[in-house]
């Protein structure tokens, strides 16, 4: 008889957000059921710092609910579980019927139980003991080993029945998206940024991406790789407003004006100052940038402090900023943009590279090459070419 199961997803830290817990926990099964949707009939519900995702039916695709409850931020483990009623003689059963597809080709295991019902008769030791018990009689090749084992067997006798699961899968971790704010990220088509989303949406943080062109320079499969980045952030962090603004005209007016080794400082003030004129239109309270210290002449210390002089109103968070690039990539292959990342589609800021950029720059200098500008009206020409894409969660 086929076994009905249900997934358990373990939530962490919002455990510790005392009287605002309910506030975390309501978003993040409200996340939960947005991607259900996508995936059959399941009844979501929570209790015990645990979301039950059960199956109604069984049209229910499991695997593919599986897979995108592990992209949900704020869920650290999953566990596919057996469900039997709360007596040793179902427990047994179920046990010793669901548990051996799990063991094929393992030495060992070890059964660890936990009983939150504290009705139940046996307590958790006593219940472990009988359930390995039950597995060895089923499976006797197989050995205990309380140490190492290759297989934990999980029995949680729990408010709504008996669950018995084998071994248990990471989760995304973090905190539920939306319950730290809105930023806008600064998303171009290299391996940083998507990245940087990533790890701000981790942290519960709802993203927006702002994304600057320059076409004719830049081509369409350019923005295309951008939106496709925008597309895989957003299995992680749900819908990705992505806004693009032309800097064309600015980057034509900065190459015939300044100073070319001042030239990407020049660009990045603009885009830093458009940037937070762009966050307070659609409503972010920070920015996103991608920048680790040190990589390429633009971030340096002196460098970001140049940069970051233009930015009034709002935090600048840089969750890369600490990184190598090895680090970087080894999150953007986790989250699975790297290959698109490395697609050779040049961004915004290949275009008219200096050969020698200033690593230690002045701003009182840097000032004086801006000015040979109208800085606030290039800004505002910018600004006025903003478009939105809206980018689905494909869940």
């Amino acid at each position: 008889m086929k076994q009905k199961e249900i997934f358990l997803c373990k939530y962490g830290e919002i455990v510790l957000k005392g009287a605002n817990r309910k506030y975390f926990e309501d978003m993040l099964c409200r996340e939960m059921k947005k991607r259900a949707a996508a995936y059959g009939n399941f009844d979501i519900y929570r209790a015990q710092s645990t979301i039950y995702v059960e199956p109604k039916d069984d049209s229910c695709d499991m695997d593919g609910m599986f897979l995108s409850a592990s992209k949900v931020f704020g869920i650290v483990a999953i566990q596919r579980a057996a469900v039997c009623e709360k007596n040793m003689e179902d427990i047994s059963r179920v046990a010793a019927e669901y548990i051996p597809q799990f063991l094929a080709g393992k030495r060992s295991f070890k059964v660890e139980a936990k009983r939150s019902d504290k009705s139940f008769p046996l307590d958790s030791m006593d219940l472990a003991r009988e359930i390995g018990g039950v597995i060895l009689s089923a499976f006797p090749r197989i050995k205990v080993d309380v140490h190492t084992p290759d297989v934990i067997v999980k029995v949680e006798i729990r408010e709504y029945g008996a669950y018995i699961s084998a071994g248990s899968f990471k989760g995304a971790g973090g905190m539920p998206v939306g319950t730290n704010g809105r930023a806008l990220l600064l998303l171009s088509g290299g391996i940083d940024s998507p990245v940087a989303g990533y790890m701000m949406a981790k942290r519960g943080v709802k993203i927006e991406a702002l994304h600057f062109e320059s076409f004719p320079y830049t081509s369409e499969r350019a923005r295309e790789k951008v939106l496709e980045l925008a597309s895989i952030l957003a299995e992680y962090a749900g819908e990705v407003r992505v806004h693009i603004v032309s800097l064309t005209h600015i980057q034509e007016e900065l190459a015939k004006n300044c100073n070319e080794d001042y030239f990407t400082l020049l660009l990045r003030r603009y885009m830093m100052t458009i940037a937070e004129r762009v966050a307070k239109y659609k409503g972010c309270n920070a920015l996103v940038t991608g920048e680790s210290l040190g990589q390429v002449a633009s971030q340096t210390m002196q460098a970001l402090g140049v940069t970051d002089s233009c930015v009034k109103d709002m935090p600048v968070f840089r969750p890369c900023i600490g990184m190598d690039k090895e680090e970087i990539v080894t999150v953007s292959r986790k989250m699975g943009a790297f290959e698109t990342s490395i697609l050779p589609y040049e961004d915004c800021c290949t275009v008219f590279t200096p050969k020698h950029p200033k690593t230690k720059p002045e701003l009182d200098k840097v000032v004086a090459e801006e000015n040979k500008l109208d800085f606030a009206a290039l800004a505002d020409e910018a600004f006025e070419s903003l478009y939105t894409v809206t980018v689905e969660a494909k869940y």
